[in-house]
């Protein structure tokens, strides 16, 4: 059964601030990474597989982004006076997402290999599921700083700690989003209620993956990019 494309959530409100003086003048997906801003990687994702609609979260020097973003067709979700987390940010940006599932996209990492939304579409079983997470084993996460996230069991079912490191790329459902009570608030409290219920699951990253959150993924990005042992 061929499944439906989910619309598409870019997270791009943070402050950047393990950037440092990167992100003083500018949000850190502007940051330059290859010679195009950081998002544009992972905006060149989402629209590979041709959503009805693409929403960028922001806050942090929202009218760079806005101004960079608008052209490309991407609507804007922006937060103030308060940011909302990841969680808060995408309750409030449903409105123009819709009541289906949804994919949601981090804007500070670099992929090698397939399209890991598409890998996700490929794998994702919402009569089992609440929400799948792409998944780098650690050995293939460049530019990790600290362990994994994830233990995945046979099934793909997945558990706290581990050497699975979420990517970044998921597919979920947005319902449980109404039943918690804070306004800025982690997506990790949806995990952990759809962890309970035995339906959060992963599907495993075949490539390479790179946190670009902090100064020292730049040059490992790029050298990622063009196919350099890293």
């Amino acid at each position: 059964m061929t499944q439906a494309i989910p619309n598409v959530m870019l997270f791009a409100a943070g402050f950047g601030t393990r950037m440092g003086a990167l992100t003083r003048v500018q949000p850190k997906p502007m940051i330059p990474v290859a010679g195009r801003p950081l998002i544009d990687h992972t905006l060149d994702l989402a629209r590979e597989l041709g959503p009805q609609q693409i929403v960028a979260n922001t806050h942090y020097k929202a009218e760079m982004l806005i101004d960079h973003l608008e052209p490309h067709g991407v609507r804007i979700s922006d937060e103030q006076p308060d940011i909302l987390d990841t969680g808060g940010g995408l309750r409030h940006a449903l409105p123009m997402l819709g009541p289906d599932p949804v994919a949601t996209m981090n804007t500070d990492a670099i992929w090698k290999g397939p399209n890991p939304l598409r890998l996700a579409l490929d794998h994702w079983a919402p009569d089992d599921m609440d929400a799948l997470l792409v998944c780098v084993p650690i050995s293939r996460a460049v530019g990790r700083k600290g362990g994994g996230d994830f233990a995945v069991d046979p099934q793909g079912r997945i558990s706290r700690g581990g050497d699975r490191v979420y990517g970044g790329v998921q597919i979920l459902k947005t319902d449980g989003l109404q039943h918690i009570d804070q306004s800025a608030f982690s997506l990790n409290l949806l995990w952990n209620r759809m962890l309970d219920k035995g339906r959060l699951f992963a599907v495993e990253y075949p490539g390479h993956w790179c946190d670009v959150g902090h100064p020292e993924g730049i040059q490992l990005a790029e050298e990622l990019l063009r196919g350099r042992d890293v």
